[in-house]
């Protein structure tokens, strides 16, 4: 039983100096071609500068891609949740504002810093906190 705690309990290990793999380069690639360079890493790439990038800034890069698009679903999970849960009220209570309603929920800023906050959740492998400190800091226990 201790091994396979000690086994739960091991994460895998990231070496910053180990070279990053072509799917970095290839998103970031992806990223230029559509356009969205400058608003999701801040900086207005082009291919040839994305195939020149030494494999530090291609991790930093990536890293503010990760978090622009992690940024992205969260907002958009927010916006589906208020969405769906006014519509259910609105058939129980019979609102008739339900845009209205949802458009003050969406930009009410404690309702949705609180449910950005239960809602980002990120790896324990990549946040560098073991598992069991991860779950205190996020509450899940």
């Amino acid at each position: 039983m201790a091994e396979v705690m000690s086994l739960l309990e091991a994460e895998p290990s990231s070496s910053p100096s180990a070279s990053p793999g072509p799917e970095y380069r290839e998103q970031l690639a992806i990223l230029v071609s559509t356009g969205k360079c400058k608003e999701a890493i801040g900086v207005a790439l082009t291919h040839e500068q994305v195939k020149r990038l030494d494999d530090k800034d291609v991790i930093k890069h990536y890293k503010r891609y990760e978090t622009y698009v992690g940024a992205k679903t969260t907002e958009t999970l927010i916006d589906s949740f208020l969405s769906l849960s006014t519509r259910a009220l609105s058939w129980a209570v019979k609102i008739k504002e339900v845009d209205a309603l949802q458009n003050e929920l969406k930009n009410d800023y404690i309702i949705t810093k609180e449910m950005r906050a239960c809602t980002e959740i990120r790896p324990s492998s990549r946040c560098g906190q073991r598992v069991s400190d991860h779950c205190k800091t996020y509450r899940f226990y």
